[in-house]
C-alpha cells in the first residue's frame, strides 16, 4: 500500500513540533543529515551511496561530500547552543 506524501508530511510535522524544533522541517532533510553525519564519521562514499540508494558514488561525492564538513561544523555549534538552552 502506498502512503500519500501529504500524510507523511503531516505526521512528520507532528513529530518535529512535539520535539520542539518547529514545523518547517521535511523528511528529505533527514536524508541530508544522515549522509552528512556518515560522511563526517568517515564512512566510505560507496557505503553511503549504497545506504541511500544512489546507483554510483558520483552524486554522493559531488553533491554531499563537498558541502558536508563546513555545514556540519556550523550546524553542530548551533545545535549545541539549542540543546544547552533547553537542558538548562
Amino acid at each position: 500500500m502506498k502512503t500519500a506524501h501529504w500524510y507523511v508530511r503531516r505526521e512528520f510535522k507532528k513529530i518535529t513540533t512535539a520535539a520542539g524544533i518547529g514545523e518547517d522541517w521535511c523528511p528529505r532533510e533527514l536524508r541530508h543529515s544522515f549522509m552528512s553525519l556518515l560522511s563526517a564519521h568517515r564512512v566510505a562514499s560507496e557505503e553511503i551511496a549504497r545506504l541511500v540508494g544512489h546507483s554510483s558514488t558520483h552524486v554522493t561525492e559531488t553533491v554531499y561530500r563537498q558541502e558536508i564538513r563546513p555545514a556540519l561544523t556550523d550546524g553542530a555549534v548551533v545545535m549545541d547552543e539549542i540543546f544547552k538552552s533547553r537542558a538548562g
